[in-house]
């Protein structure tokens, strides 16, 4: 019986459409096809074996827990996943990948024999819409298909195949030399079947794909190895047809175990995919910067009035939250979450992120737009009118609004850079009134925003609590680093906000009261924010304590080089999300500054 591993027990395959996570033990337990946000195909993630899961791995006992694989990794710089067994009987391998496609999405699985004579199981129990629905498996033409409502999913392979208790079994012996591939593809149910696949050649082309794409890195420091994976994981995160990223391939993966803090990250937010966007620009990726701006130009249409702050991964809007009463959640922490209810919510630091991530398009050469400088102008006109009202912040509270710091530093720079880009001759504005502007919202921030006795930022105005968005304060150029304010909101994060192992808190949390977020409840340390005060350090120039920061945190990193959303201090595994943009970004950041600092050992 297999249950859910801990969340770095998974690996991460896809084809820029949607990804599926695979245990050591060979379960591929989370697939939604045929879209990130398309409902699950095998949900165990969430639930249990019922759910739906395929296994594929060396046969064992019913009564026992399937083996784990002995060795596993990316071959190469790729998103083809190897995993090794070593068995009393014999060594075998099995590569999973899922092709870049223009047609049917595909998981591809070959077993291929390495020594001796293996027994195999493959087991594939498929249930749609997230568990719920046990779909009518039958035969058509040699070919196994499951088909519910509108979904069908195709499954080929040499190997002979039997039904039981609702599973779909293939049991065989592979001897060195040996290859044999099972494939799954989603078709609409009403179309025709999908093509045959043909899985040595998708192999081959999967990974000429990723060897072309990861030739194109600007990067060649001392942290490459990181920087790559981590760039393959926010490729990966990329719906290719639309040039939408997700935030996370997942939903509800829990923040604290056992808590309520469980959220679907499996759509577009603009803050999210502006920094993925401006660390792919950083190292050399103007292709997807290109099609990212389009994407956005399409979301946010002629309405720059209503941006919202996440969208679907084609720019729908109404992404309205339920939650899934039959899913347990991952280790029982419920609710289970579809759908995300922050869609609608105001934060203003969006129109910053925004705009810093066209002006950065802008400075690197990418080819001029007419239509996002008019967009840039018309996010400028709102925040006039609205940057001095509270909102919800950066972190989505649920509690009531305030005026985060934060938020109206963000504001000043989505003003700065709309400044800069009127200066460089790239558009037409109130030049003379933005700059009143600008100046107004620094002075407001320095007015208000600021404890002059304890020397630190705060929050939100009035309020007495640090938040770790306050260390973007001089990566965003708001405020020089060797600015005193800077220099005690950093140590202050340190004191106030670090936990046992020198991670830092997003925010303090309540415990089994409500806290200044709306939430009961507790969470791990917010892993981008530890990499933000990696950066804040080598600002400042302590860079030695800047590196081991970094490395320590590079350690949290699985085997194959993922990082979710963040590191539990107490239970010393990873919590949220998985994997998480928001996390493999400012790891990049923070190895692109590390290395043109000199700041690094070895």
């Amino acid at each position: 019986m297999h249950v859910a591993g801990r969340i770095e027990d998974y690996a991460l395959i896809g084809d820029m459409q949607t990804a599926a996570l695979v245990c050591r033990d060979g379960t591929v337990d989370w697939l939604c096809l045929p879209r990130f946000d398309s409902h699950a195909v095998f949900a165990g993630l969430l639930g249990t074996e019922e759910h739906g899961f395929w296994r594929l791995g060396p046969a064992h006992s019913a009564d026992a827990e399937p083996p784990r694989a002995v060795r596993r990794g990316y071959r190469g710089d790729s998103l083809i996943l190897e995993s090794e067994w070593d068995t009393p009987r014999g060594t075998v391998r099995v590569t999973d990948f899922m092709p870049p496609r223009d047609g049917a999405p595909q998981l591809v699985r070959i077993v291929e024999g390495v020594s001796g004579r293996v027994p195999m199981r493959s087991a594939l129990r498929m249930r749609f819409s997230y568990g719920r629905v046990v779909p009518w498996v039958h035969k058509h033409e040699g070919r196994t298909v499951a088909v519910a409502g509108p979904d069908s999913v195709w499954f080929d392979t040499t190997a002979e195949t039997y039904g039981k208790s609702l599973t779909t079994y293939a049991d065989f012996t592979v001897a060195p030399g040996d290859r044999i591939a099972f494939t799954i593809s989603w078709q609409p149910s009403h179309k025709e079947p999908p093509a045959l696949p043909e899985p040595e050649q998708a192999l081959e082309a999967t990974e000429e794909f990723w060897r072309e794409w990861v030739e194109q890195c600007t990067y060649h420091g001392p942290y490459r190895e990181a920087v790559v994976r981590s760039l393959i994981t926010l490729k990966a995160l990329t719906y290719a047809p639309t040039g939408g990223i997700v935030a996370a391939p997942t939903t509800s993966l829990p923040e604290e175990i056992g808590g309520v803090r469980n959220w679907d990250y499996r759509y577009t937010w603009l803050r999210d995919a502006a920094i993925t966007l401006s660390s792919l620009l950083r190292t050399g990726y103007r292709d997807e910067a290109r099609a990212w701006r389009e994407w956005l130009l399409r979301a946010v249409a002629g309405d720059p009035e209503s941006l919202q702050i996440m969208y679907g991964i084609a720019g729908e809007r109404e992404l309205g939250e339920a939650e899934l009463d039959w899913l347990p959640g991952y280790e029982n922490s419920s609710p289970v979450r579809v759908g995300n209810g922050a869609a609608h919510q105001l934060q203003l630091d969006v129109y910053g992120e925004v705009t810093e991530a066209l002006h950065l398009a802008h400075m690197t050469g990418l080819a001029r737009n007419d239509y996002a400088s008019l967009l840039q102008l018309k996010l400028i006109r709102y925040l006039e009118n609205h940057w001095d009202q509270p909102d919800e912040g950066i972190w989505e509270v649920r509690g009531p609004r305030r005026h985060f710091v934060h938020s109206k530093v963000m504001a000043w720079v989505a003003v700065d850079r709309t400044i800069k880009l009127i200066e460089s001759g790239d558009a037409d504005g109130p030049l003379e009134k933005w700059r009143e502007l600008r100046d107004d919202i620094h002075r407001d921030v320095c007015e208000k925003g600021y404890d002059k006795e304890r020397n630190t930022f705060t929050q939100s105005y009035g309020s007495k609590e640090l938040d770790a968005s306050l260390l973007l304060i001089p990566q965003m150029g708001f405020l020089p680093p060797d600015d005193k304010r800077v220099i005690g909101t950093i140590e202050a994060i340190q004191r106030e906000l670090s936990t046992t192992d020198g991670f830092i808190l997003r925010y303090p949390t309540a415990g089994e009261d409500a806290g200044v977020d709306g939430l009961e409840g507790d969470e791990g340390a917010f892993l981008a924010c530890s990499f933000w005060m990696a950066d804040d350090l080598a600002m400042i120039g302590r860079v030695d304590e800047a590196r081991k920061l970094f490395e320590k945190l590079l350690a949290l990193r699985n085997d194959l080089g993922l990082l979710a959303e963040e590191w539990d201090p107490r239970l010393k595994r990873q919590v949220g999300n998985f994997p998480q943009a928001f996390s493999h970004v400012p790891l990049i950041d923070t190895a692109l500054r590390l290395t043109a600092s000199g700041a690094y050992g070895g």
